[in-house]
């Protein structure tokens, strides 16, 4: 399991950036429910990474729900700054999942309320439109301090909202697949029919509603 660390972070402040964010999204994959993104700016404090390297971070598929949450609370507390941007199911379906992730993330960053002056992105590309310096980098999320911790605030919070959902819309089991597509939940598709939260342009949702 790969330990993420500071040395991006640590190399932008040296260059002369004061407020460096790192974005992750969860939710592209699953059947049902919003994409959700993170961003996550730390100050430059050794004892803060110190600490949550002592408490697991990790990418957020990489530790338990308990983890997570654990994560989640240290995070909105010692952060410099932190936000979330969601995108609806209605709008994935409309733009598609690629641009609604951008969509997201770029929500994410306008709600911090410090402005960043560089963004570290997990993936293969940049955001279109986003007026700040910005590096895209494959597994960044495994990788960066930054990007990791915003992958656990994208999780916990979209987590959070399939369990709501799942309240809303008893019997497709939500709460514990959170939108993917499991067995239980592509059964309960065919027994029950699609439901307001599952996305339309994805199969087997599109076929059944064509």
């Amino acid at each position: 399991m790969t330990i993420p660390d500071f040395q991006r972070e640590d190399e932008l402040f040296g260059k002369g950036y004061r407020i460096v964010a790192g974005i992750d999204e969860a939710g592209r994959g699953p059947l049902a429910g919003p994409v959700v993104a993170g961003a996550v700016a730390f100050a430059n404090d050794a004892a803060v990474v110190r600490e949550l390297l002592a408490l697991g971070l990790r990418d957020s598929k990489q530790v338990s729900e308990k983890k997570r949450e654990q994560l989640y609370e240290f995070i909105s507390r010692e952060a410099q700054g932190w936000a979330v941007g969601i995108v609806s199911e209605k709008i994935i379906d409309e733009i598609n999942i690629l641009n609604a992730t951008k969509l997201a993330m770029k929500d994410a960053v306008s709600k911090l309320e410090l402005r960043p002056d560089f963004v570290l992105i997990d993936g293969n590309a940049t955001l279109f439109g986003l007026l700040i310096d910005q590096l895209a980098i494959p597994k960044a999320d495994e990788h960066i301090i930054s990007v990791s911790a915003a992958s656990i605030m994208a999780k916990v919070t979209r987590d959070r909202i399939l369990v709501e959902l799942d309240e809303k819309y008893p019997g497709y089991g939500f709460r514990i697949h959170k939108g993917y597509g499991t067995k239980f939940h592509m059964d309960a598709l065919r027994e029950k029919g699609p439901c307001e939260a599952h996305r339309r342009s994805f199969e087997p949702i599109k076929s059944m509603v064509a």
